[in-house]
C-alpha cells in the first residue's frame, strides 16, 4: 500500500467516496472504503482517515455537533472548494480519474465482485457506477438511508428524488442538495404535486390526496403529517431554492 502523500487525483476519488457514505458509519471495513481503498492502493483505514479530514470541512456536520479529524491538508481544502457546489465535475473528473487507475494497474475486480471479471469489464462496470448511482448514493447516504418523512429504512422501498426534475435542471441533475430520501410512495405523490415541500421544511399534504384516501387511519396518518417538518439530513442539505420551485409548482397544481 503508498505511503507516499496523498495527490491530487487520489484526494478527489477519497472525496468522491465521502459523498457516498454517512459521515457516521463511516469506517475502514465499509464496503465502500474497502472497494476503492484497493482501487487507490491505499489502506482502508488510510481512505477512511482522509474521509474523517473532509468532515472537518463540513458546515453542516458542524452545526449538528458533529466534527471530523481535527488536522487535515491544504488539498483537502482546495478540493471541498472545487468539488463540492460542482457534483457533476466532480463525478466526471472521478469516473476519468479511476478508469485510468484501473487501466493503468490493471487492478483486479473489486473484493465485492465474486467471480473473475477481465479488466476490460471492470472498467465498464466502475464507469457505469460510477455515472449512475453517484446521485442515489449520496442523498441515500445523507438521509442515513431513512425516508425524510416516514422514517422507512428499507433500501428497497427508498429513492433519491429529484426536487427540481431532471429533464427541468440539467444544473442540478447531480447534485445532493436537489435531492430527498423519499419511500416510493411519497416520492410518487411528491413527483406528481399530491404533496408538497415548503422551503422551510414543512409538509403539505394536498387536499386531493386525503380525499382520496379511503382507509381512515392512513388518511389521519397523512393528515397528521401536514405542517411537520421533513427529517434534514446529514449533510447535502436540501436547497430553500430548489424546494421553493417546486413548492411554486406544487401549489399551482392545487
Amino acid at each position: 500500500m503508498a505511503t507516499t502523500p496523498w495527490n491530487r487525483n487520489e484526494t478527489i476519488v477519497a472525496f468522491y467516496v465521502y459523498c457516498q457514505i454517512p459521515f457516521k458509519k463511516s469506517n475502514k471495513s465499509h464496503p465502500l472504503v474497502t472497494e476503492y481503498a484497493q482501487i487507490l492502493g491505499r489502506s482502508p483505514s488510510a481512505l477512511n482517515m482522509k474521509i474523517g479530514n473532509f468532515g472537518r470541512l463540513d458546515p453542516e456536520l458542524k452545526q449538528q455537533g458533529i466534527v471530523g479529524l481535527a488536522h487535515g491538508a491544504k488539498l483537502e481544502e482546495a478540493i471541498w472548494q472545487a468539488f463540492h457546489d460542482n457534483p457533476g465535475e466532480l463525478l466526471a473528473e472521478s469516473e476519468r480519474i479511476i478508469t485510468q487507475m484501473l487501466h493503468d494497474k490493471e487492478t483486479p475486480p473489486p473484493p465485492s465482485q465474486k467471480e473473475h471479471i477481465p479488466v476490460e469489464d471492470t472498467l465498464r462496470l466502475v464507469k457505469c457506477r460510477v455515472g449512475q448511482s453517484f446521485f442515489r448514493e449520496a442523498v441515500l447516504s445523507a438521509y442515513a438511508s431513512k425516508c425524510c418523512i416516514s422514517g422507512v429504512s428499507e433500501r428497497r422501498l427508498l429513492d433519491a428524488c429529484h426536487i427540481v426534475p431532471w429533464t427541468e435542471d440539467v444544473s442540478n441533475r447531480l447534485n445532493p442538495k436537489n435531492g430527498l430520501c423519499l419511500n416510493l410512495f411519497f416520492h410518487k405523490a411528491y413527483d406528481t404535486h399530491l404533496l408538497g415541500i415548503f422551503p422551510d421544511y414543512d409538509i403539505k399534504i394536498s387536499k386531493r390526496l386525503l380525499e382520496t384516501a379511503d382507509a381512515l387511519d392512513f388518511r389521519a396518518y397523512l393528515a397528521a403529517l401536514h405542517g411537520r417538518k421533513v427529517f434534514l439530513p446529514e449533510h447535502f442539505f436540501p436547497s430553500r431554492d430548489l424546494l421553493a420551485s417546486h413548492y411554486e409548482a406544487f401549489q399551482k397544481a392545487q
